[in-house]
């Protein structure tokens, strides 16, 4: 028995900062994730069935993934071992394996095992962990910030059950840190502090869904306060000028080719297919103080000129041309301004996928279907020996013939199938472009029929009976 780890874990917990002290004793303390470990919610129905095998904790920094993780170890009386994957290699996590294993052969307590940034570990290194998890000798839990089913082995992923954290409500930030005011043996319940409301919103909003941050700016603003609050009777008060030094301004939480990347630009994809400039403008702001390359936004937009706002508008692709050339030529931060005019004009055009159905579905039939030979009508007649193959031979120059309403148009078969891809819709412009191809159909459908009378009227009539 060590009769000393008592004062060594004492003068470990001096040294720790807030955040590290205030991990929360049982699960009832635990702050967030009540989408997934709530009453009734499935993380907690499986920990009260006692059938918890392997599961991924995949979410932003500072959501409780560790701390949660230790909660489970406690939760279910078992031995915890913490290793981060970026400082193990296969053999001490074989060792731990190992070691798990004669505890259970001994009678003893099950292993938690938690590897925190599991993403890190190699796939040889992840696939150690296969067989224990699935015999149930262990109880692997993975913390990742990254996406599992990109960055975990699919074997393991298949073996697992994933949870996703998300980002703390302010609210929350809030509770725990007057939580962490008034406790007086983890926080600075003995000290005399005064704050204001104001003070607290601030670290809220600023921490942005991460409890770290708003602990690591209380801690600050105490700790810098000399004796105020400590010494007789003259209280520490914390307002929002003095919450505003504890902390520096957020950093947006963004991996340029990670989640954050592609679900940021789909977010704003779907704002201006969604017609919403308001939401559009948002995510382009968000993008572009993390660092994002404001070409890539100015490419994205201009594929939405097509895809969604398409016939109803072709004005939008001249605007999306535009848009990308002066970002390209006039970069950060002036950039920021065509980024968002171009997008409000795509989020406030009228919006029509015409062009992406027949693209879609004539790129289907290319790849499937049957080839289909050019018409020898339509075929190049102006090299020599064309005409003796028949080539271009029967074709019709549109602009001989005259039409009302195109101009020079003239019935004939273009593909040599009965075909329909583009379909116009009534949105913006295309309303317009709807009516003249129903005149263009029409105009078909009278050919069709003159051209049908015309062959009854040539053809012989039928010989008598005998």
């Amino acid at each position: 028995m060590d009769l000393f780890a008592g004062t060594r874990q004492k003068n470990l917990d001096r040294v720790a900062p807030l955040a590290a002290r205030m991990r929360p004793r049982n699960l009832d303390e635990f702050v967030g994730q009540q989408h997934f470990l709530g009453a009734g919610k499935l993380l907690r129905r499986m920990l009260e069935a006692d059938r918890l095998t392997s599961v991924l904790f995949y979410g932003p920094p500072g959501t409780g993934k560790t701390s949660l993780a230790s909660l489970i170890a406690a939760y279910t009386e078992s031995h915890f071992e913490k290793v981060n994957a970026a400082g193990v290699g296969v053999k001490e996590v074989r060792a731990i394996l190992d070691a798990a294993r004669a505890k259970l052969e001994d009678g003893g307590k099950r292993t938690v095992l938690f590897i925190d940034e599991i993403h890190r570990f190699n796939r040889s290194q992840q696939d150690i962990l296969l067989s224990d998890v699935e015999a149930g000798l262990i109880i692997l839990i993975g913390a990742t910030t990254e996406n599992p089913f990109f960055a975990v082995n699919s074997a393991l992923v298949s073996r697992s059950q994933i949870f996703q954290f998300q980002a703390i409500i302010n609210e929350d930030i809030k509770a725990l840190l007057k939580r962490a005011i008034a406790d007086e043996e983890r926080g600075f319940g003995r000290w005399k502090i005064e704050i204001d409301e104001q003070a607290l919103d601030l670290w809220a909003e600023w921490s942005d869904g991460d409890a770290r941050r708003g602990l690591g700016a209380l801690e600050v603003a105490v700790l810098s306060a000399g004796a105020k609050g400590r010494v007789g009777d003259e209280a520490l008060h914390i307002d929002v000028n003095v919450a505003e030094q504890s902390m520096q301004r957020k950093a947006i939480a963004y991996d340029g080719t990670g989640d954050e990347h592609y679900d940021a630009v789909s977010a704003l994809i779907k704002s201006m297919r969604g017609s919403d400039p308001d939401a559009a403008i948002y995510w382009i702001a968000r993008m572009l103080e993390a660092g994002e390359d404001p070409r890539f936004i100015a490419r994205r937009i201009a594929i939405l000129a097509s895809e969604d706002v398409g016939m109803a508008d072709s004005r939008a692709m001249l605007v999306a041309q535009a848009a990308y050339d002066l970002v390209e030529r006039i970069g950060m931060p002036e950039a920021q301004l065509i980024l968002a005019h171009a997008a409000i004009y795509m989020a406030t055009a009228p919006k029509s996928n015409s062009v992406t159905i027949a693209i879609g579905a004539a790129m289907k039939d290319a790849k499937e279907g049957r080839t289909i030979p050019v018409p020898k009508h339509l075929r190049d007649g102006h090299y020599p020996g064309s005409k003796r193959l028949g080539h271009g031979e029967g074709y019709e120059y549109a602009h001989n013939h005259t039409d009302s309403v195109m101009g020079g148009f003239v019935a004939q078969d273009y593909l040599g199938v009965e075909k329909t891809y583009y379909v116009p819709k009534e949105a913006g412009q295309e309303g317009a472009v709807k009516q003249r191809m129903e005149h263009l159909a029409a105009r078909r459908n009278e050919s069709r029929a003159e051209t049908e009378r015309i062959d009854e009227s040539e053809s012989p009539p039928p010989a008598d009976k005998p």
